[in-house]
């Protein structure tokens, strides 16, 4: 993956703490996704897939912002600690992960 930064400590993420809640949420937008399938294959009306379609990317973004928050919370702020090149980079790391959320 380009522009990513290695984690000073192998294994331990920023969402640990969180990691078993975001798990339960990327089930439940799986789900939903699947349903989508199932709703395009049983020729349901546009407008409902759409809705299930929005349901699904809503729920995907607040994982997104989950494990941003979590990032900046734990990773940028132990960055910041060691400073140097190590902080700058997690910035631009996480610079670039706000902008293609906000593209998305």
């Amino acid at each position: 993956m380009t522009g990513h930064v290695e984690h000073t400590a192998p294994g331990h993420v920023g969402y640990s703490g969180d990691k078993e809640q975001i798990v339960k949420r990327l089930r439940r937008a799986e789900g939903q996704v699947r349903g989508i399938q199932r709703m395009v294959e049983d020729d349901t009306y546009c407008i409902d897939v759409l809705t299930q379609v929005s349901a699904a990317t809503k729920a995907l973004e607040t994982v997104a912002l989950q494990l941003l928050e979590d990032h900046l919370a734990h990773c940028v702020v132990e960055a910041a600690r060691e400073g140097g090149d190590v902080a700058d980079a997690k910035v631009r790391e996480a610079s670039a992960a706000i902008a293609r959320l906000v593209r998305s």
